[in-house]
């Protein structure tokens, strides 16, 4: 980590003040070592994720099935799994929370552990898709911020766990002659055809991400990103169709690294630790700068938990329940965020947390910005509308 904190323009919204994340898989069952599918006996006495763990360590399954976002964890850590507690991970990845939702829908049964967003959990919850579980029993669980535990998507925990959070906003190349007199400090950036048509030929990138895509054209409107009401639902369509011929592509899996570092586009909706990564993996030291900048729009923005899940058909619970402590472990949940740059709810991880991220806005926004984000909600009927605008949106 460099020792310059990556440029976050917040001016906007302190001016103002003085709101999943990311196919394939196992088969519909996977059967442990000994063929029962279950947690089968391997031998442990490391006890349940680093130092905090129990004296005596439960009887492990030889196999684990983890499903999450692409780049979301550092792989280290589940190599590291492996040799340690002898359970061989198998790891798949997904480009948004709705396609994880369909592939469990669809009938895929083998994953035992999943990184749904906030929205997303409470969608699975009234579905019968996640396991309860009870943090007595996640030594590690001690470690979570206060300000991240009992959320209103899965009270008292029941369900999950947080596992990184973050923002979303506006990532932009840095050397664009019109960016250095036009910020883009607004979600007109990504909308307004006027102010596309002044950059769109250097390429747009939006998330293929229904929730996200959408609730940002809501912020454009003045709306909030839950609403459910038709007319402002048609209207942010509305709004989408007429910006989609300046956008370049809709990717939400890997653009960070195949569009922002490879300098395929200008501007792209973005998460906030993939504008990080991006800024760093350009970084220069002869200029001391990076490629990529990061704003959080005037209007608002969404903020995000994603967290660790058990799937309620797992076979492996007490295996899946190992492994998500291990995740909260400090050391642990540190060398994630140093990986992803993204923010951590694990209190205990900021220790170990490089400084520089500690101590950039972008990562950790200050109270002031944070006043302007908001949470994603589960929809309830009203998804089947958000659907048919998506329908609409992607087909056209």
């Amino acid at each position: 980590m460099k020792k310059k904190v990556w440029f976050l323009l917040v001016i906007s919204l302190l001016l103002a003040a003085c709101s999943g994340g990311p196919g394939g898989g196992p088969g519909e069952t996977s059967t442990g070592e000994n063929g029962d599918g279950g947690d089968t006996a391997v031998n442990n006495s490391e006890g349940s994720g680093g130092a905090e763990g129990a004296a005596t360590g439960p009887q492990l399954a030889s196999q684990l099935t983890v499903y999450n976002w692409p780049d979301y964890i550092d792989e280290t850590l589940l190599t590291e799994y492996e040799e340690e507690y002898g359970v061989q991970i198998t790891y798949d990845t997904y480009a948004s929370n709705e396609d994880l939702l369909a592939k469990l829908q669809a009938g895929a049964t083998g994953y035992d552990v999943i990184f749904p967003s906030d929205y997303m959990v409470s969608q699975m919850i009234e579905l019968g898709l996640l396991a309860e579980i009870d943090t007595n029993n996640l030594p590690n669980f001690a470690n979570v911020s206060e300000d991240f535990k009992n959320a209103p998507f899965d009270p008292n925990n029941r369900h999950c766990v947080p596992y990184q959070w973050g923002t979303t906003g506006i990532a932009y190349r840095a050397g664009h002659e019109f960016f250095a007199e036009n910020t883009p400090d607004s979600w007109a950036y990504l909308f307004d055809p006027e102010l596309l048509a002044h950059y769109a030929d250097g390429g747009i990138n939006v998330l293929n991400d229904q929730r996200e895509l959408i609730g940002a054209a809501l912020f454009y409107l003045g709306y909030s990103p839950n609403s459910t009401d038709r007319a402002q639902l048609e209207e942010a369509r509305d709004v989408i169709l007429a910006a989609k011929p300046y956008w370049k592509t809709f990717n939400s899996e890997d653009y960070d690294d195949a569009l922002l570092i490879a300098d395929e586009v200008v501007l792209s909706h973005s998460w906030s630790g993939d504008a990080a990564n991006a800024y760093w993996s350009t970084y220069d030291d002869a200029t001391e700068d990076g490629n990529w900048y990061y704003a959080i729009p005037q209007e608002g923005a969404v903020k995000w938990l994603d967290n660790i899940c058990i799937t309620a058909f797992s076979e492996r619970k007490e295996t899946a329940l190992h492994f998500m402590n291990y995740l909260l472990d400090a050391e642990n949940g540190a060398a994630i965020t140093n990986f992803t740059y993204y923010a951590s709810p694990n209190e205990a991880a900021k220790a170990y947390i490089e400084p520089d991220i500690l101590a950039d806005a972008g990562i950790f926004p200050p109270a002031n910005v944070q006043d302007k984000l908001q949470w994603l909600f589960e929809l309830g009927d009203g998804v089947f509308m958000w659907d048919e605008m998506w329908t609409a949106i992607k087909g056209r």
